[in-house]
């Protein structure tokens, strides 16, 4: 029976990993798959590219406005599709990933989405709130924070310095924007420091 999945994790916990070796399984025993990320996420453009070099070609490149199940339905059903994989879920809007759960429910495909849980602020992402809410399994892949505790939190940093404000998606710019896996602990230490440093 098919079924909804929402793997999430901190940055680097190896969500794009586990996304390319599952997918390598199903086409290692034959089975159709789909691939599709939102296209706000701009990393990799119509690719999703994994730490160690593994590439996969997307499918769909998903728009705020686009209807997953208008998009994709007549492709599904034409190349029996058994699997879709979703990169950067947190990105989908709610109802896009409702879309995704009436494919599970009316067309028996299995769905596995990948995906932070939160932003930078600790704020819940809408895609993922809403894959919380309504995914049949949800499994924490898991990363460490710089002092050996579990990191939860995907901490920004801009030109090198953590920040805490802001939008809740950097696009690209002038500015470089990385982001480091943190635990509370020293998440919480590090906006101590900021907000001390403003005062």
């Amino acid at each position: 029976m098919a079924k909804l999945y929402f793997r999430y994790g901190a940055m680097n916990s190896g969500k794009t990993l586990d996304i390319i070796k599952t997918h390598y399984n199903y086409e290692e025993l034959g089975l159709n798959t789909v691939l599709m990320k939102p296209k706000l996420d701009t990393k990799g453009e119509t690719k999703i590219v994994s730490r160690n070099g593994s590439i996969l070609q997307v499918d769909y490149l998903i728009k705020q406005e686009d209807s997953i199940f208008d998009l994709v339905a007549g492709d599904l059903i034409r190349n029996n599709i058994k699997c879709i994989f979703v990169d950067e879920a947190q990105f989908l809007t709610e109802n896009q990933i409702d879309e995704l759960g009436m494919i599970v429910d009316k067309m028996n495909i299995t769905v596995m989405c990948y995906g932070l849980r939160t932003d930078f602020k600790t704020q819940l992402f809408g895609g993922s709130k809403r894959l919380l809410e309504i995914a049949d399994e949800i499994e924490e892949l898991r990363t460490l924070c710089r002092c050996g505790e579990k990191a939860i939190f995907n901490t920004r940093k801009i030109n090198h310095e953590f920040v805490f404000d802001g939008e809740q998606v950097a696009i690209d710019g002038k500015d470089e924007v990385t982001y480091v896996s943190l635990c509370r602990k020293c998440y919480l230490e590090e906006k101590e420091k900021v907000y001390t440093k403003k005062k």
